[in-house]
């Protein structure tokens, strides 16, 4: 199933994202946003990169005090946390069982938070106990997560984000992308499948086909972001860093004293990391990393505006 296959994806058995975890991964999964001035703050782990990231993402959404809004694909929730605090009445849909469930012990205690279990590519007018009917969200939100869906899944996101967004509401959309019109060349690039089992995916969404499915899906394209370099490439190269420190007996004691939960991996786990690491190397000039600002149009909105940064 599919919430099975996901789950196994985030978990333990998978030695990359455990590596991952010991370094910092915890309430958010994601890749994090690098800057050259901020670099040192890895030696701190990797979660204050993913809280930038996070914030970045939550600047474009605009929300305000008094909104409803969803986060879709929540994960362990701390995103929802986030927007409840900030005001807003924040729900959480994921489609595994397990990563609600953490989002529940961590977070569910907060006011104005909800979470449930749900498929965002077709969400039940009904979720558990929150609503999800036609025009009852002032805010959508997916933070690096939509890749993991079919391409087919990626347009029944856009579908129902739009259905369940209010007139003038917005989603924000943040996620990998694919830099040239064929998406199936992963396959080339990824011969052993490291990446696409690692991340539990089939392929990324080219960006031009990304902007026109939301367009037919009737959004207006308020901007896109760019944020390739600051994401991807700089967490690819901090990987190669770590990678050749690790291939070393001496590198991979000096990481293990920083990070002593690294000292469980065994020379198989290290192994699968490594290769799992160089795999995404190989991918890193066709992967971009794009944030989408889409609106609903208000009934009396006309015309159509496009920034790109």
């Amino acid at each position: 199933m599919e919430q099975d296959r996901l789950a196994a994806a985030y978990s333990d058995a998978n030695p990359f994202f455990r590596a991952c975890r010991h370094m910092g991964w915890g309430a958010l999964v994601n890749l994090g946003y690098y800057t050259l001035p901020t670099l040192p703050a890895v030696l701190g782990g990797l979660s204050f990169f993913q809280r930038r990231l996070e914030t970045r993402s939550l600047k474009l959404l605009e929300a305000r005090p008094g909104h409803r809004v969803l986060d879709a694909c929540c994960g362990r929730g701390h995103t929802v946390a986030r927007l409840s605090a900030s005001g807003c009445d924040a729900v959480g849909v994921d489609i595994t069982p397990q990563q609600i469930a953490q989002a529940r012990a961590r977070y569910g205690h907060a006011p104005r938070t909800t979470f449930a279990v749900a498929d965002v590519t077709a969400l039940p007018r009904q979720a558990e106990n929150i609503g999800t009917t036609d025009d009852s969200f002032d805010r959508v939100h997916c933070l690096e997560a939509a890749f993991h869906l079919s391409p087919t899944g990626r347009r029944a996101l856009l579908a129902e984000a739009y259905r369940v967004l209010r007139p003038g509401g917005r989603f924000v959309l943040v996620d990998f992308t694919w830099n040239t019109a064929d998406p199936t060349e992963i396959r080339r690039l990824d011969p052993h499948g490291l990446v696409r089992t690692a991340w539990q995916i089939e392929e990324f969404e080219p960006s031009a086909r990304y902007l026109a499915h939301a367009e037919e899906t009737g959004f207006v394209v308020r901007r896109t972001a760019d944020w390739t370099r600051p994401v991807i490439t700089r967490f690819t190269q901090l990987g190669t860093a770590l990678t050749r420190l690790a291939a070393t007996p001496l590198g991979r004691r000096a990481l293990c004293l920083r990070w002593p939960g690294l000292r469980e991996l065994s020379e198989r786990d290290w192994h699968v990391t490594l290769a799992t690491v160089n795999a995404h190397q190989a991918l890193g000039r066709h992967v971009g990393y794009t944030a989408l600002v889409l609106d609903k149009p208000a009934p009396m909105s006309r015309g159509r505006s496009l920034i790109t940064h």
